[in-house]
């Protein structure tokens, strides 16, 4: 059983899977300030939570975009499995043919879900990935990645709208009543709702044109799933992305994995 551990700005997934199932996909808060004994704990606690026990992990990897907790998070594993966990980045095979300026400066996180969009659902496509940042990978027709795009996430522009007005409530992400509000609130969440979709819908077709084609449209990340359901597009929700993801580059990379610190 692997498991995987994807590192983000505001969460840090963590799920467990093997070559039938996913056990598992959990979110615990991302913070730079907690050692490496207490991301040990959090792992434990989540693993006890679903009656897995240590020994039945036999390999860890981790995808990262907060580079400052890659040591702490390692060491972590270490604690808690004695298996140090492979890193997503530089060195790692993944099978991913990088067009860009600067193929190194990829995050991680985007790699990750483009290799596992590619394996299961093929080319060309269109990743999105609604978290902290909304990112969108383009792979082409001949399973290049050829970029991409990276917007504000959706939590993001609205605390961002929230801290800089003085008369702007904090509002959940729900449905509002109609697409023109007639209260605060639901101009609020009108815009965020359907402008984010908006946007997404305009941001494939833009690409599409762009490309001369049409493409497969998979969208995984936290908040997702508040956004693709109000778009135009046919989009594919794939919450587990990520976590395939991380398997399949663990199984191109697996000769090396397990290390006994």
């Amino acid at each position: 059983m692997l498991l995987a551990i994807d590192m983000g700005n505001t969460n840090i997934v963590i799920g467990c899977i093997d070559d039938d199932n996913i056990y598992f996909v959990e979110r615990l808060s991302t913070s730079t300030l907690k050692t490496e004994l207490e991301y040990a704990v959090d792992f434990k606690t989540v693993l006890e939570m679903y009656h897995i026990h240590a020994d039945k992990i036999d390999g860890a990897i981790i995808s990262s975009v907060v580079p400052q907790l890659n040591p702490v998070l390692k060491s972590a594993l270490e604690k808690l499995l004695n298996i140090t966990p492979l890193i997503v980045g530089p060195g790692l095979k993944n099978g991913l043919n990088i067009l860009m300026d600067n193929p190194s400066q990829l995050g991680s996180d985007l790699v990750v879900d483009s290799v596992a969009a590619l394996h299961e659902y093929g080319a060309p496509a269109i990743i999105i990935d609604m978290g902290t940042a909304t990112t969108i990978c383009v792979v082409d027709k001949n399973k290049n990645y050829i970029g991409g795009q990276i917007l504000p996430g959706v939590r993001v522009s609205l605390d961002s709208l929230v801290s800089r007005t003085s008369q702007l409530p904090r509002i959940a992400l729900d449905t509002p009543k109609k697409v023109i509000g007639t209260n605060t609130v639901d101009c609020m969440k009108s815009g965020i709702l359907y402008g984010n979709a908006s946007c997404i819908d305009g941001m494939i077709e833009k690409i599409e044109e762009e490309l001369g084609y049409s493409a497969v449209v998979v969208a995984t990340g936290g908040l997702a799933k508040s956004i693709i359901p109000y778009c135009r597009h046919n989009i594919i929700l794939d919450d587990d992305l990520l976590l395939k993801g991380l398997k399949i580059i663990y199984d191109k990379n697996s000769k090396h994995a397990k290390n006994t610190p």
